[in-house]
């Protein structure tokens, strides 16, 4: 036999023990008979454990185990929760990681591209700076060609001549020369402050007048910018009458005699 079933067996026997007892009331007038009547039978021992005894430890067992489960079903969540937020804390640790990363990589581009406009401004600064220096010096340079270039002439008819050729060429006027040189003579022989008084001209009054024997009206209207307005001035006077044949006949070297 179980144990668990003995000690269920034995208490039984205890209880049916205390039932055999029995008494007897009567009323008070009557004769009363008090008999203790103690069984001398055995009691029987059952091995069937009993019921009500069997379901309340069953209960009980059950409502251990509902309890267990629930402790448990508790300790589960706790863990769950706590596994929940520590997953939670290291994903807001790792989204803070990332955003400094992301801000310290944005700070290191604006500032790789600062230094970059700095540099490209200087290269810019420094490259004006060097062109502005090489026109400097070209235009010293220019100026020192030209200042070399300056030529000093004669104050004579060869030197009145390469002048007036000098400013001729300048001005895009043609002649050469030889063909100034013979105009020259022929209507002045050389002579910067001839006059005719005697031709038409002069009969109109409006001499010729200087190497080249130009009228007023000729010299004004043909007068080369950059020299003397005075007629009898040498330079003068052969770039206007230059000028004047330029237009009316191609050029100085085309005239042979008075034009």
């Amino acid at each position: 036999m179980p144990k668990n079933t003995h000690k269920i067996a034995i208490a039984g026997a205890a209880t049916l023990g205390a039932a055999a007892l029995a008494f007897s009331v009567v009323p008070a007038d009557a004769h009363t008979t008090t008999t203790d009547a103690v069984s001398s039978a055995r009691v029987a021992y059952s091995s069937q454990p009993v019921r009500d005894v069997k379901t309340s430890v069953t209960d009980q067992l059950a409502t251990t185990s509902v309890k267990v489960d629930a402790i448990e079903a508790k300790k589960k969540a706790a863990e769950a929760a706590a596994a929940k937020k520590k997953a939670a804390a290291a994903k807001a640790v790792a989204a803070k990681k990332k955003a400094a990363t992301t801000k310290a990589t944005a700070t290191k581009a604006a500032a790789a591209k600062k230094k970059a406009a700095a540099e490209a401004a200087a290269k810019r600064k420094a490259a004006a700076s060097r062109k502005a220096e090489e026109a400097a010096n070209r235009s010293a340079k220019r100026a020192a060609i030209k200042k070399a270039a300056v030529r000093h002439y004669a104050d004579n008819l060869d030197g009145w001549i390469k002048h007036s050729l000098d400013i001729m060429k300048s001005k895009g006027i043609p002649g050469s020369y030889h063909g100034l040189h013979k105009n020259i003579m022929r209507e002045s022989s050389g002579n910067p402050n001839a006059i005719n008084d005697w031709d038409i001209n002069a009969i109109n009054g409006i001499p010729s007048k200087g190497l080249l024997q130009v009228i007023p009206p000729t010299f004004k209207a043909y007068h080369v910018s950059g020299t003397s307005w005075n007629i009898y001035d040498p330079i003068a006077n052969i770039t206007a009458a230059a000028n004047y044949a330029a237009d009316k006949y191609g050029s100085i070297d085309n005239v042979n005699s008075a034009y």
